[in-house]
């Protein structure tokens, strides 16, 4: 065995500590703010006067959505307010599996009427497989959902 040799001045590095803890919103509105300003100032130059102008107003209303969205703390939220947001997001997963297997269907019917289902099926297995796990990754989260217990109501 070989023995390890340390470095004894490295034992106990300490870091700088931030200065101010921004919360993530707040992060999240200066980032995508530093990202989109100088990208809206180069497009307008570019751009019609008229959709240059649109394209600015569009710019302030995301700034002062961001603004709304930064002032929003994440901590007041409780578990049981975002139950609706999940299961919107779990009836979307089922809703765009179905849409895409409709999708794949009709393509594969138009483009495609010389072969059967089993053929499609065989050709095109990989799309039908992503589309279903999209759909069954979506009744998971419906019946995680279900399954919840709700909390007490005070009389």
């Amino acid at each position: 065995m070989r023995d390890v040799v340390r470095n004894p001045g490295t034992d106990n590095i300490e870091f700088a500590q931030p200065t101010t803890m921004r919360k993530p919103l707040q992060l999240l509105r200066d980032t995508e703010a530093l990202l989109r300003r100088p990208t809206v100032a180069r497009l307008s130059l570019i751009l019609p006067p008229k959709l240059s102008n649109k394209f600015q107003l569009t710019s302030s209303l995301a700034d002062d959505s961001f603004n709304e969205l930064a002032e929003i703390d994440l901590d007041t939220i409780s578990y049981f307010e975002l139950r609706p947001a999940r299961i919107n997001v779990g009836l979307s997963f089922i809703g765009f599996g179905a849409l895409m297997i409709l999708v794949l269907l009709l393509y594969l019917n138009t483009l495609h009427p010389e072969l059967r289902a089993g053929e499609q099926i065989r050709q095109y297995w990989y799309q039908y497989i992503w589309f279903v796990s999209f759909g069954v990754a979506g009744m998971f989260m419906l019946g995680r959902e279900a399954m919840r217990p709700m909390p007490k109501r005070r009389k």
